[in-house]
Order: structure tokens, then C-alpha cells, then sequence
């Protein structure tokens, strides 16, 4: 009896990868028949063929074999070929390889083309939207999603479209929860609204903080910019606390400081827009602030100058806020479209309408706080 043909269960010969693209290429490749196995030399039941066989038998038959073996998982080995898939080779859920990485790669190289030629677009107060999403919103992003782990509540109680005035506690001793909550607004709202925050003078006063500043969309605390902010019917972020709710003692932490005279709430008049409270947990114990070195803060033009368990002791390391758990609530609009246009100059109005943004912001903190199983959980 003629010796048999050993045929391998390698790696497929180069030869038939070939021929197998080429079926694939012309649609023709079409899954082996129950008699594939029969051309194989030297098996029982061979209808015919030589036990040497030619060298295309031999190919086919090795083919056949390959496809209906079993691989050691006990599943028949894939019969398409190895290496990167071409684009006829692809089937409906796979990408042919290294197109997603071209893309992206053409997506950067053009954008940083536009940057280089200038050709992008800025509004009147300086905000770059594209490099707000692509860059600002993705250096961020870590922080929001893994550092810090913000849940976002009550993200429909922002309208869709128009104008809204979101007024939130502000704490932390940095204004990081600013940031926070603009992500939270940028990554969770369905209508993909943009929150554009009021900043303190300081904010612009700072050096690189200022055009950062301006390209994510930020501008001044003033009634001028956040009235023509809601003109346009943008949502505008305002914190009243300003550097009295950012820079109060750990002792005080989650007790609402004094909102100012009211201005926001008189903005809000004059457009008829809703006012959205907002309540951040997990901002106050960053940065336990357990000291206030005045003759510093005077020194350096800054409001406060902190002092922590770990600043200025660990120098920058000592900078790191604590990874505590955040909450970011967006409470129950209070519409204001119902009043006439006088009611924004009734200051009786405007303070009933701030102790009631205050009071439900104080209310939203401590029922969070309650429920809340862990500083850091």
C-alpha cells in the first residue's frame, strides 16, 4: 500500500491564502460540500486520485480538511485566512484593518490643520466649540468619570432649547465643581446643551487659566454678558456663593453662604427664563480647608490662601484633591415667564425668588448627604 500523504495542520501555505483571497475577491468562495474530504490522498473511500496527487489536489484536500477539523477548543478552525482582512474579505461586522486608525489619524491631521490655518470659528465672548469638545472636554473627562465618579441626577430638568439659568452651591476651595458640573451638562444632556459658566474677575486675571477660560466658554460674572448669554438661548451657570462658598472652613462644609443681592435672580426676570437649582456633593471634602493664611492671600492678590492636612506641607503633591464620590443634582425649574417685565426692579420679588433657589439648593444638599453611604463611595 502506498505510504500516506501527511497533510499539516499548520499554518496555512502562503499558496492557498492566495487562491482563497482571490475566490473571496470574485465571490466565489463558497463553503466545502460534504465530499470535500474525498479528494484527499490516501483516505478511505477515495474515489479516485493518486497517491502522490498533484499539487492542487494536494491543496484542495489540505483546505477541506482544515475547515472541518476541529481546533483544541473542540470548534472548526475559521476558514477565512490569516492576517489583516481586505476589503473584500469583510463581512458585515468587521472593519478592515487599520481603517478606524486612519480615520482618526485623518481627523487629528485636519484638525490641527485648521488650527495652524486659523480657519475655526469663535463667538463673540471667545468660545472655541470644536476645541472644547475634541480637546478641553476630553483633558477633563478622566477626572470627572474615573477620579471623582460623578452621578448626574435630574439631567431633564434643563430644557432642550432656549434659554435657562442653572444656580448652583459652589465649594472645594478650587473651583473644580464648576468644571464638573459643565461636564456633566456636556456629556449627559440629550439635547447636547453647552454650559456656559460666569467666572470671577480673578478667573481673567490669571495668566493661560484666562484663555482657557474664554475658549471653554466662560465669561464674567456681570449682568451684561449673562444677559446677552440668555438672549442667544444659552444655559448659563451661575455659583452666588462666589469665593465665600469656595473658601469657607471644612467646619462649615454643605452650609449654604449668603447669594448675593439677588442679581441672578433679576436676570432671569428680565428673559423669562427658568431657573434651575443645582446641588454638588463630594466638592467640599477635596480640599479639607482646616486653615486661611491671610498675610499670604494679601500678598499674593488672592482671596484666601488655603491651608489642608496636606498644603502646603507635601508641596504640589499636597495640590491632589482627595478622589471622593460626587453627586450633581439638577433640581425642579422655578419658571419666571409668568411675571411682567417690571417684577424684575421689585426687590421684595427678587428675594423671595432667591431665598426659594437657596432654600431648595440647602434642601437637595442635605437629602443627598443623607442617603450618601460614604465620603468616598
Amino acid at each position: 500500500m502506498a505510504d500516506a500523504k501527511v497533510i499539516p495542520f499548520g499554518e496555512e501555505p502562503r499558496s492557498r491564502r492566495a487562491a482563497r483571497r482571490r475566490a473571496a475577491a470574485s465571490g466565489s468562495g463558497a463553503a466545502p460540500g460534504p465530499n470535500a474530504l474525498s479528494s484527499v490522498p490516501g483516505r478511505p473511500g477515495d474515489g479516485g486520485g493518486s497517491p502522490e496527487g498533484s499539487p492542487e489536489d494536494s491543496s484542495e484536500g489540505s483546505s477541506a480538511a482544515d475547515a472541518r477539523t476541529p481546533d483544541a477548543s473542540g470548534t472548526p478552525d475559521d476558514p477565512r485566512p490569516e492576517g489583516p482582512l481586505t476589503e473584500a474579505e469583510a463581512g458585515p461586522g468587521d472593519e478592515p484593518a487599520g481603517e478606524g486608525w486612519d480615520r482618526r489619524l485623518a481627523q487629528g491631521l485636519a484638525f490641527l490643520r485648521r488650527r495652524v490655518t486659523g480657519d475655526y470659528e469663535v463667538d463673540e465672548f471667545g468660545y472655541d466649540k470644536e476645541l472644547t469638545d475634541q480637546v478641553l472636554m476630553s483633558l477633563i473627562r478622566p477626572l470627572y468619570a474615573n477620579y471623582f465618579r460623578v452621578e448626574v441626577k435630574g439631567i431633564e430638568n434643563i430644557p432642550s432649547e432656549g434659554g435657562a439659568l442653572v444656580v448652583s452651591n459652589h465649594s472645594g476651595t478650587l473651583p473644580l465643581d464648576g468644571l464638573m458640573m459643565q461636564v456633566a451638562v456636556h456629556d449627559n444632556h440629550p439635547a447636547g446643551r453647552h454650559l456656559r459658566l460666569l467666572a470671577a474677575d480673578l478667573v481673567f486675571m490669571l495668566p493661560v487659566v484666562n484663555e482657557l477660560a474664554r475658549k471653554a466658554g466662560h465669561t464674567l460674572a456681570c449682568a451684561e454678558d449673562a444677559e446677552r448669554l440668555l438672549r442667544r438661548g444659552e444655559i448659563v451657570g451661575v455659583m452666588p456663593e462666589g469665593f465665600k462658598g469656595l473658601g469657607k472652613p471644612f467646619g462649615e462644609r454643605y452650609k449654604l453662604q449668603r447669594f448675593g443681592r439677588g442679581g441672578f435672580v433679576s436676570t432671569a426676570l428680565r428673559h423669562g427664563v427658568p431657573i434651575v437649582p443645582c446641588s454638588i456633593v463630594g466638592a467640599e471634602e477635596i480640599y479639607p480647608m482646616v486653615g486661611n493664611s491671610r498675610t499670604l492671600a494679601r500678598l499674593l492678590g488672592f482671596p484666601y490662601f488655603p491651608i489642608t492636612p496636606t498644603f502646603p506641607w507635601l508641596g504640589p503633591l499636597g495640590a491632589l484633591p482627595l478622589p471622593t464620590k460626587w453627586t450633581i443634582q439638577f433640581g425642579e425649574p422655578i419658571p419666571t415667564d409668568g411675571y411682567p417685565p417690571e417684577a424684575a426692579d421689585d426687590p421684595m420679588l427678587m428675594f423671595n425668588l432667591t431665598d426659594q433657589v437657596r432654600e431648595q439648593i440647602q434642601h437637595t444638599l442635605y437629602k443627598l448627604l443623607v442617603q450618601r453611604r460614604s465620603v468616598f463611595f
